[in-house]
């Protein structure tokens, strides 16, 4: 037996050895953050929302200003009747117009009217020279032969021209959503932009100090987050007018606040640490510190609390775009569409549930990398 065992070399370099796979700082909170599906969700929504709003514009064949008329409030899924050629189908728009549909569901033109028969609640139109009638005596109207009176067969197919239908002025849905979600993306960035920048300094400044300083500093802050941001928008528009500029501005000048006070509780947390003293130690100077030693260690706190300011900040733009203080027509933003859409709420709700649809996601995708944020950079989960 002691010959079919054979003794391995064993070395002190073999013995200390760590086993375990080296992960850096980075990868580690990759590693953390990978492991929680819904923050990957959340990502994956995020990146999907950034590339509908850049790219989309560039394969669609509308504009967010384009009106026609002839199409307006038509569904994404349209109840049609087959037309008397047999091959397209026919369409009774909200204003009782009929529009002709082609075999593939994109919309043709509206059929011209012929006349008026009020004594029997119809309309006349003509149908590549076969006379149609429409009934409007009642609901649900319908399309018939004008003769034999007998109702054309109806079936439902979806609108190939607009996917997402039309609005009240005929412009197309789906490209108005893309340049809505632009803007309220554009908005929420550029104001976590300004959050990081003004947030940091003036409260990596405020919590080091201490002192009077800090308690100037902080009475500052407590003054500006007491007055009503809709109060701020207000006035900013009053002095440089309506329009992206001046959401931008309202929103970057208050809601760095909150980022102002997590970074001095940061600052007032780790100022005391050995790291610090050491720093003070070897002549560090004061920019040294805070911008090297105190805001690196302190950046775990500020994503998750950017992540969580974005949602915020596209709620408000689309909250200030509903009461019709944000942007002006035609611009396009998802508040605006809302705000547009209530008006035939009870006969087109998919024109207000559509942005409003795209709100819930994004700001639902951005809490959940937040969240995901949240527990990857904290040392306390670490597994």
């Amino acid at each position: 037996m002691e010959q079919k065992w054979e003794l391995l070399s064993s070395t002190n370099e073999d013995r200390e050895k760590i086993w375990t796979k080296n992960r850096t700082f980075a990868g580690d909170v990759w590693f953390r953050f990978r492991r929680k599906p819904t923050a990957i969700a959340g990502f994956v929504i995020i990146v999907l929302l950034v590339c509908f709003a850049v790219f989309g514009p560039f394969f669609t064949k509308y504009s967010y200003s384009d009106q026609n008329l002839e199409v307006v409030n038509i569904p994404p899924v349209m109840k049609v009747y087959e037309a008397p050629d047999g091959e397209g189908y026919l369409y009774i728009t909200q204003s009782l117009k009929v529009v002709y549909v082609n075999p593939d569901g994109t919309l043709g033109e509206q059929l011209t009217r012929v006349r008026s028969e009020d004594d029997q609640m119809m309309t006349i139109f003509d149908c590549n020279g076969t006379e149609v009638a429409l009934y409007y005596g009642q609901k649900p109207y319908v399309i018939a032969d004008q003769e034999t009176k007998i109702i054309y067969p109806s079936t439902t197919m979806w609108n190939r021209s607009y996917i997402l239908g039309t609005d009240a002025l005929g412009r197309d849905i789906l490209t108005r959503l893309m340049y809505g979600t632009r803007i309220s993306l554009l908005v929420a960035f550029i104001a976590a932009g300004v959050n990081m920048v003004i947030g940091i300094l003036y409260g990596g400044i405020s919590g080091y100090t201490g002192g009077n300083t800090d308690t100037i500093m902080m009475r500052i802050v407590d003054i500006i987050s007491t007055i009503p941001l809709t109060l701020y928008v207000i006035l900013i528009m009053v002095l440089m007018g309506n329009g992206l500029h001046s959401i931008i501005i309202a929103l970057g000048s208050v809601y760095w606040v909150d980022m102002a006070r997590v970074v001095r509780g940061q600052m007032l947390s780790l100022k005391g640490q050995e790291f610090v003293l050491a720093a003070r130690t070897i002549g560090s100077s004061t920019k040294t510190i805070l911008l090297e030693h105190l805001i690196p260690n302190a950046m775990g706190s500020i994503l998750v609390t950017v992540t969580m300011l974005i949602p915020s900040a596209i709620f408000m733009e689309a909250f200030l775009g509903y009461v019709g203080i944000g942007l002006q027509p035609p611009l396009a933003s998802l508040g605006t569409m809302c705000n547009d859409a209530t008006a035939n709420l009870r006969t087109c709700p998919y024109q207000l549930f559509i942005p409003a649809l795209m709100i819930c996601m994004i700001m639902f995708a951005f809490n959940f990398v937040g969240d995901g944020l949240r527990d990857a950079l904290d040392p306390k989960l670490k597994k």
